[in-house]
């Protein structure tokens, strides 16, 4: 079903300041970045290897990342576990009983396909799993 990490998500208040901490303390190299005002985040991703570490700053206060940012501050948010096909991943996990917080993918960074699975059902992490989009 889930073929690797695809990255794991942070979210940040101050997205400069989270790029800055990330690549020029840590060495991680900025590959890309990003407003997805769908989600209402700007984004950007750090290669780690094949995977990436993604920071998350929200653009409003009353979006997702910006409620988490201020019921819990900055930190992690999320793990994203790349699929094949994920309307079948999603089809399978519903089968077993796993609760989707979204029911249909949705478009996320850089045009892939992505869905949230509700985390009061694992652990309390909040999981995202992507589709790439096909270059």
């Amino acid at each position: 079903m889930f073929k690797r990490i695809d990255h794991i998500g942070i979210a940040v208040e101050d997205l400069e300041a989270g790029i800055a901490l990330w690549s020029e303390r840590l060495g991680l190299a900025l590959a890309h970045r990003e407003r997805v005002e769908s989600q209402g985040v700007e984004a950007a991703l750090l290669d780690v290897g094949e995977n990436h570490v993604e920071l998350l700053a929200p653009l409003h206060e009353d979006t997702p990342v910006g409620k988490f940012l201020a019921r819990r501050g900055p930190g992690l948010h999320h793990i994203a576990y790349q699929v094949d096909d994920i309307d079948a991943t999603l089809a399978q996990l519903s089968e077993e009983g796993v609760t989707l917080l979204d029911q249909r993918p949705r478009v996320g960074i850089r045009g892939s396909r992505v869905a949230f699975l509700d985390p009061r059902g694992l652990e309390r992490v909040l999981v995202e799993v992507v589709q790439p989009a096909e270059h």
